[in-house]
């Protein structure tokens, strides 16, 4: 995985509740066993008509907003518990998603795949759509050694919190085997130390 440390960008907002996995990613497109392409179809149904043709006021096909930051209503990832959602949203380019209430599973999906689920408040999530609405150029800064999460232009930061293991393994790019990898020498003096007793 790719290693996260401080990210700089503007944001697409979609200040839409409860958007479930199916939506994110349609169980169609599901046969696939590599993360590789789902990008492609990320929000496939909303993106493109019955022909094929991209549906000029959805969001992802606006000109106006881009960058690598999601900014999602309430509820975002609830539904199956599908890793492709997980593996949709980061393969189309996004490396967060902020949100002020996330689904346990795509929550650990998103961990487990490199992409960054930041919980805050609902005032704060407001205060985030607002900005972009009044200007789309605005930037959100996350930094994750500090676990801040900053809007310059508007003065605002917050904290958010994140699981001790899952923030080492992101700024590591770790995932749990490259994190066991890691710690392949500590394993190998424990067992060793173990056949003793």
């Amino acid at each position: 995985m790719e290693k996260f440390q401080t990210l700089r960008s503007t944001v697409v907002p979609m200040p839409i509740e409860d958007i479930d996995t199916d939506q994110i990613i349609p169980a169609r497109f599901l046969k696939a066993t590599t993360r590789e392409r789902f990008g492609e179809n990320l929000f496939r149904d909303w993106r493109y008509d019955s022909n094929g043709k991209a549906i000029p006021d959805f969001i992802l096909n606006s000109p106006i907003y881009k960058g690598d930051i999601l900014v999602a209503g309430r509820n975002f990832g609830c539904g199956s518990s599908r890793e492709h959602a997980a593996w949709a949203i980061f393969d189309y380019g996004f490396r967060v998603v902020i949100s002020s209430f996330f689904a346990d599973i795509f929550k650990g999906n998103a961990l487990n795949n490199g992409l960054l689920p930041i919980l805050v408040s609902p005032e704060v999530l407001d205060q985030i759509f607002k900005a972009v609405e009044d200007n789309p150029n605005t930037e959100i800064v996350v930094d994750l050694p500090s676990q801040k999460l900053g809007i310059p232009e508007q003065g605002i930061e917050v904290d958010f919190d994140l699981n001790a293991y899952k923030k080492m393994c992101l700024l590591n790019g770790y995932d749990d085997i490259d994190y066991l990898l890691s710690i392949k020498d500590k394993i190998e003096e424990f067992e060793e130390k173990s056949v003793h007793f």
